[in-house]
């Protein structure tokens, strides 16, 4: 009598939960939104959900995904739990502005951690473009017509003074970029990726191919706009160019749902950032506990909050 009471009792919380609209907890387990099956994302996304699977009581099930709009979506409708963004579309959606200008402000995750940068390169065979201001009149690749790239590329227009009408544009995902800028097609074109992006490092092989650097003031006004990007530098060495190329970079950031419990986020961010040295991928290299904490557009969520409190740093919460 007193079992049965006792499964009233947790069916009468359950409902009482969902008339409140709120979900009840399902801990034990999340569902990891990536990207494209070949890309960074999805890659390190693996290796990180392998590992906290490993060593914590929760269990991580990555997903592939259409990447970073995508997956907040996926959060919005409960299909996801944990997912990668670029930080950039992160602060569209909780802000409900740019690609979610339609359907509205997603506000319903918070973060876990900036996992590390992806650069904005302008890629180009034409010795005459030395600026972002000589893209005036070219042929010029701005990424498919409402991503993130897109966002991107009229950001770092704008800072210089000109407009999508100011030049010739192209809307090409960066593969089809590259293939458009080694067939003559198109003279500059945006591609936001993790240096170094292979398209980009198979141009430079066969073409002499460089990418257009930004300089200090006009990165500081695109910064104080829209302060989720960061001045970054890709060493001449990446692409066996010259000299290094100063451009500004995107955080790759890792969200979850509020509704997730707090002992999850704190299996996942612990077991990944005191597991670095055993992770097997490059982007470990470039993972830091201060960069992790450095997201500013949205707040973290209390598990992650309390993992970074454990280590010495603040994070703010909601």
């Amino acid at each position: 009598m007193k079992r049965v009471f006792v499964l009233i009792l947790a069916l009468m919380m359950i409902l009482m939960l969902t008339a409140c609209g709120k979900e009840p907890d399902t801990s034990g387990s999340l569902t990891f939104s990536t990207g494209s099956e070949t890309g960074t994302y999805f890659a390190f996304g693996t290796v990180m959900g392998a590992k906290v699977s490993d060593t914590t009581d929760t269990q991580v099930t990555v997903v592939s995904s259409n990447g970073s709009q995508s997956n907040i979506e996926a959060l919005k409708a409960g299909e996801a739990d944990i997912a990668f963004v670029q930080s950039d579309v992160m602060a569209y959606g909780y802000n409900g502005t740019r690609l979610f200008t339609e359907t509205g402000a997603v506000t319903n995750f918070s973060a876990v951690a900036a996992m590390y940068l992806e650069q904005v390169q302008i890629v180009t065979l034409d010795p005459s473009i030395k600026s972002v201001a000589d893209l005036a009149g070219k042929r010029v690749s701005i990424g498919a017509t409402g991503s993130g790239v897109y966002y991107n590329a009229m950001d770092i227009l704008g800072v210089y003074g000109l407009t999508e009408a100011d030049i010739a544009p192209a809307f090409y995902d960066f593969s089809k970029t590259i293939e458009a800028l080694r067939e003559g097609e198109i003279d500059a074109g945006f591609v936001v990726a993790g240096a170094p992006t292979n398209a980009v490092t198979s141009l430079t092989q066969t073409n002499d191919a460089y990418l257009v650097s930004l300089d200090d003031e006009h990165i500081s006004a695109l910064v104080a706009s829209s302060p989720y990007y960061a001045k970054n530098t890709i060493g001449f060495e990446v692409y066996d160019t010259l000299e290094d190329v100063i451009t500004v970079g995107i955080s790759a950031v890792v969200i979850v749902r509020d509704s997730a419990s707090e002992e999850d986020v704190y299996n996942f961010i612990s077991a990944v950032f005191n597991n670095l040295g055993t992770l097997e991928h490059d982007k470990t290299k470039e993972v830091s506990l201060d960069f992790a904490a450095s997201v500013t557009d949205v707040p973290y969520h209390p598990g992650a909050a309390r993992y970074f409190r454990e280590r010495g740093l603040t994070v703010p919460t909601k």
